[in-house]
């Protein structure tokens, strides 16, 4: 179909063109309104407060090590149990919709830029009838284009494009912190699992004992050489122990469970690869934690958000610049006709160009509202961005801490460890000989099962605590992030070549 408009006035025809440039360069120069935003700065200490020691060093760390830090507790069971949390987890799956969603909506805040154009096309049947004349029935079918462009000469949309675009970087650190606090959560699971493991196989190990040592009360007895005394305080210290067995298998079962359902699986389906006991991984004997601007630069909950604030920031300008005018380009082009084939060769056709111009001259104060609401939300954002620098300076400093003291806790159980394992069978000796009582017996035994339980779980809590630091430090998701990268790349190359 040709629509043609000789008709058109050549001064309204040449006024469209220089009008469409002013509006170009009003756009390209003029600056945005609303505040301009600028990172805020933080002032942070050089150095660590808490003392370095039990292997932390002050160097900065490796990136390919923390980037992978879980590799330097070489177990592999691990390894694999992360790589299918990355791919299975639900809660990262949800962090990756919430990336597309800001992408998309990013790709939506810049098409504003460009102009719209609409089509519509109708057809209709009109009756009407009177005293003095017949009833009449026509037909109308009409047909055209509408398009209009806002020039953003205030910004507004250039601030809402701006938003738009740290909302999508918010997004992206909300998945590496999703990613970050999946791998420790992971880790520190798996671990619990080892020590529960450990703790099960010492309480059952002085179950064995003890019920050997109830036989041997028992047999005393029997050739008179002991009272029914030392029998059951031996079977009260046989049962007594056997008890605890229940409540560790509980949390060795919540564990598992737990590391199904952090892979995306449902609970019972790690059994039986997790059901052959394994040691604690332990942690290396050097660990660089760099400084705290190091921290600060890596952890995605701050970058996070420190983008959330930007994306407020602009906000504030997408608000004040509903104080300005709005300028508009209009224009359509319609045709109609009485019929089909009338509508394609000789219709009525009809145009409209030109600018328009609108401005809120009174809205009950609504607009200064809106920019209040939008700058007291600012507010909020900076007081958050700063309350999350301090929660993580906090962690740090806490975690630093308690991975340097737990191991001199470990150290100190593992001699009490050996020094009631020893104590234990003197005492046993002894009272087989006749040359101490059974109380000197009961008391070292439940000491051994004490020493060598606090033991197992001491050394969960040094393998956990390095856990927590490398966490806190914001290491694991850079080899995550690249791999992720990698698979846009290609996949955009997949869709280029089709």
């Amino acid at each position: 179909m040709k629509m043609n408009f000789p008709h058109i006035p050549a001064l309204y025809r040449t006024a469209v063109l220089p009008i469409t440039l002013l509006g170009l360069f009003l756009l390209g120069g003029c600056a945005s309104v609303g505040p301009d935003y600028a990172k805020p700065d933080v002032s942070v200490s050089v150095q660590w407060h808490t003392a370095l020691k039990g292997g932390l060093k002050p160097a900065a760390a490796d990136p390919a090590v923390l980037a992978a830090w879980w590799t330097t507790l070489n177990d592999e069971v691990l390894s694999g149990l992360i790589e299918r949390a990355v791919a299975g987890n639900l809660n990262l799956k949800m962090a990756k919709a919430r990336v597309r969603q800001a992408r998309a909506s990013r790709r939506a805040a810049v098409a504003e830029f460009f102009p719209s154009v609409d089509s519509s096309a109708s057809g209709k049947r009109v009756y009407s009838s009177a005293d003095t004349v017949a009833d009449r029935v026509n037909d109308l079918y009409t047909a055209g284009f509408d398009a209009s462009w806002e020039i953003d000469i205030f910004g507004g949309v250039r601030r809402s494009v701006e938003a738009a675009g740290a909302d999508l970087d918010a997004a992206q650190e909300d998945l590496r912190d999703v990613l970050v606090s999946l791998l420790g959560e992971m880790a520190m699971n798996y671990i619990d699992v080892r020590s529960y493991q450990a703790r099960i196989e010492a309480a059952e190990g002085n179950v064995a004992k003890q019920a050997e040592t109830y036989q041997l009360t028992l047999w005393r007895q029997q050739a008179g050489l002991g009272d029914e005394l030392a029998v059951q305080e031996a079977l009260s210290n046989l049962e007594s122990t056997r008890s605890q067995v229940p409540d560790l298998r509980s949390g060795l079962e919540a564990a598992l469970n737990r590391i199904a359902v952090l892979l995306g699986e449902q609970p019972g389906k790690v059994h039986k690869e997790l059901e052959k006991s394994a040691s604690i991984p332990a942690p290396p004997v050097d660990v660089a934690v760099g400084v705290p601007a190091d921290m600060l630069r890596r952890r995605p909950d701050i970058r996070r958000t420190e983008r959330e604030l930007a994306a407020q920031t602009a906000r504030v300008g997408v608000a004040t610049a509903e104080l300005y005018p709005k300028f508009t380009l209009m224009g359509s082009i319609g045709i109609e006709a009485l019929s089909v084939n009338r509508l394609v060769s000789t219709p009525t056709r009809s145009y409209s160009f030109g600018p328009s111009i609108s401005w809120p001259i009174f809205k009950g104060g609504a607009i200064r509202a809106n920019i209040e609401v939008q700058s007291a939300l600012q507010e909020e954002a900076l007081v958050e961005y700063e309350k999350t620098v301090l929660s993580a300076l906090e962690e740090v400093e806490n975690v630093l801490t308690a991975y340097a003291e737990e191991q001199n806790k470990m150290e100190s159980l593992r001699l009490a460890e050996r020094a009631a394992n020893r104590s234990a069978e003197v005492a046993l000796l002894k009272y087989e000989a006749g040359l101490s009582d059974f109380l000197t017996v009961l008391v070292a035994q439940r000491s051994l099962l004490s020493a060598q339980d606090q033991l197992a779980k001491s050394r969960g809590v040094v393998t956990s605590n390095l856990i927590k630091l490398y966490k806190a430090l914001g290491g694991g998701w850079e080899s995550m992030a690249s791999r992720e990268e990698e698979k846009t790349d290609t996949r955009k190359t997949h869709e280029n070549e089709d």
